[in-house]
C-alpha cells in the first residue's frame, strides 16, 4: 500500500489550494479515506472523511464549508479541495486510510502517506 500526496504550497489568507493523493496497492473502491493534518506541535487533526463506496462524506467543524474531499475511484485518487484558506489551516497534510479519530484527533491510521506542507501566510 501506497499513498503519495502533492499540491501542497506557499499560499495567502483567503487564497485555494487542490490537495492530491494517488493511492497503489489496494482498490480505493469501498474504502474510508481521510486528509488529516498535524501542526508544529500539536496532534493529529482529523479534516475531512469520505467512503468511496458511496460518496459520503463528512469535513471537521473548522473547514465546513471551506474544504471538500472527493475521490475518483477510476484513477485512484483522493482530493482536497481548499478555498478560503487561514493561517490556521498551515500544517502538514495527510492522505490516510482507516484512521481512528475521537474528539477532532485520531490516534492512529493504518496508511499514510508522506505529506504535503500547506502554509499560509500574507
Amino acid at each position: 500500500v501506497q499513498l503519495v500526496e502533492s499540491g501542497g504550497g506557499l499560499v495567502q489568507p483567503g487564497e485555494s489550494l487542490r490537495l492530491s493523493c494517488v493511492v497503489s496497492g489496494f482498490n480505493l473502491n469501498n474504502n474510508w479515506m481521510y486528509w488529516v493534518r498535524q501542526a508544529p506541535g500539536k496532534g493529529l487533526e482529523w479534516v475531512s472523511v469520505i467512503f468511496t463506496g458511496d460518496g459520503t462524506r463528512k469535513s471537521a467543524d473548522s473547514v465546513k464549508g471551506r474544504f471538500t474531499i472527493s475521490a475518483d475511484n477510476t484513477k485512484n485518487m483522493l482530493y482536497l479541495q481548499m478555498n478560503s484558506l487561514k493561517s490556521e489551516d498551515t500544517a502538514l497534510y495527510y492522505c490516510a486510510k482507516d484512521c481512528r479519530c475521537s474528539a477532532g484527533y485520531c490516534s492512529v491510521c493504518d496508511y499514510w502517506g508522506q505529506g504535503t506542507q500547506v502554509t499560509v501566510s500574507s
